[in-house]
């Protein structure tokens, strides 16, 4: 009976031997898996943050690029603007202009001293022009353009080439791009 015991006993540690390692061998297999979900739980915490900051950076960006947008418009019109008062201003400066002008050139034989003070004036106009970005245009021989220039007559001439200008009425002026005013000439050789 003692060796029965004995075999029983042994038997029962065997069995409990056995059932320690499948205990310890589950563990050792849970705890990868355990680690595998504490990685993905660690992961998941940093993805969302990571997706969070491209967002706010997206939204950063965004916003950034509108605001240069907004900031390029509004100086594009308050350019415009200036532009648009200075030409309503020089047009009304613009007979004066056409008067020193035709004084220069009808008074070549008056005293000296009175031409001298035309010219004066005449150089402070175009002096103030010149501060203002105002650009007077139309010289004999330029080449007719119909963007700058109204045509009002047509003449034949051997002299100059086709479509030329022959003779200013009056002069033109603009502001950079913008036309304060066509110029009034005749063309030569013109179809």
């Amino acid at each position: 009976m003692s060796r029965d015991k004995t075999e029983q006993k042994e038997n029962t540690e065997q069995k409990e031997n056995t059932k320690a390692s499948a205990e310890n061998t589950e563990d050792l297999e849970e705890a990868p898996a355990e680690e595998v979900q504490e990685e993905k739980s660690e992961k998941s915490p940093e993805k969302a943050l990571e997706d969070e900051l491209a967002s706010w950076k997206d939204k950063y960006m965004r916003l950034a690029a509108e605001y240069d947008n907004y900031r390029k418009r509004t100086s594009n019109e308050k350019l415009s603007i200036y532009d648009d008062a200075t030409a309503r201003a020089v047009t009304e400066l613009l007979p004066v202009a056409d008067s020193m002008q035709m004084a220069l050139a009808n008074l070549k034989d008056t005293d000296p001293e009175i031409l001298k003070g035309i010219e004066l004036v005449s150089n402070q106009l175009n002096k103030s022009f010149e501060k203002l970005k105002v650009e007077g245009y139309g010289e004999i021989g330029d080449n007719f353009d119909p963007n700058l220039h109204n045509a009002i007559s047509k003449i034949e001439s051997e002299e100059l080439g086709e479509n030329q200008l022959a003779q200013i009425f009056q002069r033109g002026y603009k502001i950079g791009d913008k036309i304060i005013r066509h110029a009034m000439v005749q063309v030569a050789n013109c179809d």
